[in-house]
């Protein structure tokens, strides 16, 4: 054992003490506050109203809610304050509510519309059954989380609560920590959507060109030709579809007309758009998208042959069919466009209507923009299959996207049209057989010599 020193336990204290006091400061006054504001800040409580309205009987709220991609914006009301959520039933989202509009409200454009529409029915405050006036001249008013305004009355004697047009069938269902939910008889609709959709259906931004051709003049008498009759609205467009198409694949063409112009055009520029980025949302479509913006100028054709009033059905391979395709196939000048344009069917098909054709007809041979290709289609296994052989492809994901005028169809391969192989002409060899003459007479003279 060393020399033992006199104080050395004192003194280690007194080193320890006074490194405590200088560290003590740096650490959080208030621990348990920080870890809990942070906490709360971060992840909803299992028992958030949040949650109940997930789990609970109003699913096809629950649905468009997702759809909208709200959740977060609702998770960080939920974090500031309680919020009151009028929830429709589901009889309301289903059957009252009108086919078209509710079209509207799922199309990808329209996603502001729809969000509006679902935040007319949250209210950042907890409004509880008490909270509705007594009398029936009475008003009470409440700003919605987006600014928007909710009256709250009642009728006969206060036995019937309104919110708005819109009656509660069922005061506070559900009722949480951070908020309540009251379930109502049917949807509120904001003026300003409905102020959308009513746009959208006076078909002033998606009205077809009527052509108009310069006058021309009879060359016998001299006097103007009678015009044809106007063609009626909504018929398809007097030229065939590959009149109208670019002239090769490397001459980009002229760029689709705006919408709201003079004219009325489609607005297939827009269309186009939608329907590329409602392929990046699904998933496992990314190369097909791809090559329509990027290694091609494909979608800008396509834009402007739907503003000319044609229709489009596009057969679209998902990543996993693209990946196998080789470099020789791609690197060839053109080849890209020859793939796709054979992937593009000249007319509106869904997929219950290609499926009710191949169960009727057995084989239907559908044009595509590759001339004189056609794709073959025939059911096999409950789906409808394109292509024959190995390079055939079944309809995977039915109804990628359908507006009425491009349909989008996602199969599992990508298809290449049937190789021509020539048969060889077989040259049959004829014999030449020389016919025996008959019926004819050699004269013989004899000469005798006396």
């Amino acid at each position: 054992m060393g020399p033992y020193i006199h104080g050395a336990p004192k003194l280690f204290l007194a080193i320890l003490f006074i490194s405590f006091s200088f560290v003590h400061p740096t650490l959080p006054v208030n621990p348990t506050t920080a870890n809990s504001s942070s906490s709360s800040s971060g992840q909803i409580n299992s028992n958030s109203v949040l949650v109940a309205l997930l789990d609970s009987h109003y699913t096809e709220l629950a649905e468009l809610v997702e759809k909208a991609l709200l959740l977060q914006t609702l998770e960080e009301a939920v974090g500031k304050h309680n919020i009151t959520i009028f929830a429709p039933r589901n009889e309301a989202l289903e059957r009252q509510l009108d086919p078209e509009f509710k079209r509207f409200l799922l199309e990808p454009r329209n996603l502001k519309s729809l969000q509006t529409l679902l935040m007319f029915h949250v209210v950042p405050k907890r409004i509880g059954s008490e909270h509705w006036p007594a009398d029936e001249s009475a008003c009470s008013e409440h700003a919605t989380i987006w600014n928007n305004a909710l009256h709250l009355t009642t009728k006969d004697s206060g036995r019937k609560r309104l919110v708005d047009s819109a009656e509660i069938v069922r005061p506070s269902d559900v009722e949480r920590p951070d908020g309540v939910i009251h379930g109502i008889g049917r949807l509120l609709i904001p003026r300003s959507v409905q102020e959308d959709f009513n746009r959208r259906r006076s078909l002033r931004s998606i009205s077809a060109v009527l052509p108009e051709g310069a006058p021309e003049v009879d060359p016998r008498t001299h006097r103007l030709k009678k015009p044809a009759p106007p063609a009626p609205a909504g018929s398809p467009p007097a030229l065939p579809i590959y009149d109208a198409m670019a002239p090769g694949p490397s001459l980009a063409p002229a760029p689709a007309p705006g919408p709201g112009g003079p004219r009325h055009h489609f607005d297939g520029e827009s269309q186009v758009k939608d329907f590329i980025h409602t392929l990046l949302h699904y998933g496992g479509y990314n190369e097909m998208a791809d090559i329509l913006v990027n290694l091609t100028s494909l979608a800008t054709e396509m834009g402007r042959l739907v503003s000319e009033g044609y229709v489009l059905t596009v057969l679209a391979p998902n990543d996993e069919a693209m990946a196998k395709l080789t470099t020789d196939q791609l690197s060839e000048p053109g080849a890209p466009e020859q793939i796709i344009y054979y992937h593009i069917i000249p007319e509106y098909q869904t997929e219950e209507s290609m499926y009710n054709a191949v169960r009727r007809f057995g084989k239907v041979r559908y044009d595509t923009l590759r001339l004189p290709h056609k794709v073959v289609a025939q059911e096999a296994d409950g789906s409808v299959k394109f292509g024959q052989g190995d390079g055939s492809a079944y309809l995977f994901d039915p109804d990628i996207y359908t507006d009425g005028r491009i349909s989008v169809q996602g199969i599992d391969g990508v298809l290449f049209p049937p190789q021509e192989t020539k048969v060889p002409e077989k040259k049959t060899v004829v014999k030449v057989v020389t016919k025996p003459r008959r019926g004819t007479s050699i004269p013989i003279q004899f000469k005798f010599t006396s």
